[in-house]
């Protein structure tokens, strides 16, 4: 795990990266990453997201209350804190607005279909979220049935989230989710969506898991 001060170089990376690519605008969005005495570093909340400086993160503790910062903790703090305390594997967390992903999620459509071999690989199957209001313990009630067995959220109406054991896997898979969302919506325009056939998918899996076996 690393130390405070690179964790907190890479989340001001990881936010510039969302905000240039365009996954997150303004305000939107936040990161976090877990830190070796079990607190969690993450933004702050209502900044411009490719403005924040490593000065500006706040330190929470496991329950969400604020150790240290000059600002107040992200609004999605339990969210945050509800992952990191159900997946003890999670090391990172990305939430923020990728326009395409979000636009699925907004007409109420996950990517459980396996039909991309890439986003098999890195996060299996993406449900969908229902919608709660953003901000409170309602949303991360939500996101319970689907937190052991995944690493990617799609969240109804709102945007999408990824988790991993570092914050570069957890950006990988933003960055990846909304990639693939674009080639799916685009596949539509063309013709019908062909998913992989069921041992396609399963080998898939079995390479995904032996890959996670051996981290």
């Amino acid at each position: 795990m690393e130390p405070e001060s690179a964790l907190r170089a890479d989340i001001v990376r990881v936010c510039r990266a969302l905000a240039g690519r365009g996954l997150i605008a303004g305000p939107d969005g936040n990161v976090s990453a877990r830190l070796p005495s079990g607190n969690l570093l993450m933004t702050p909340a209502g900044m411009t997201k490719g403005d924040v400086e490593a000065a500006d993160l706040v330190v929470v503790g496991p329950d969400g209350e604020l150790v240290s910062g000059n600002h107040a903790a992200s609004s999605e703090v339990r969210m945050h804190v509800r992952i990191y305390r159900r997946r003890p594997d999670v090391h990172a967390v990305v939430h923020a607005h990728p326009p395409t992903a979000t636009a699925f999620a907004v007409v109420g459509e996950d990517f459980m279909a396996p039909v991309l071999p890439e986003l098999v690989l890195q996060m299996g199957g993406v449900p969908l979220v229902p919608y709660a209001t953003p901000g409170g313990d309602a949303l991360a009630d939500q996101f319970e049935p689907y937190l052991p067995h995944h690493d990617a959220f799609l969240m109804a109406n709102h945007g999408a989230t990824t988790v991993g054991p570092t914050l570069t896997i957890a950006h990988q898979r933003m960055e990846s989710l909304e990639h693939a969302a674009r080639i799916l919506f685009a596949a539509r325009q063309l013709g019908e969506i062909r998913a992989l056939r069921p041992e396609q998918a399963a080998a898939l899996r079995d390479a995904a898991q032996l890959a996670r076996n051996t981290e």
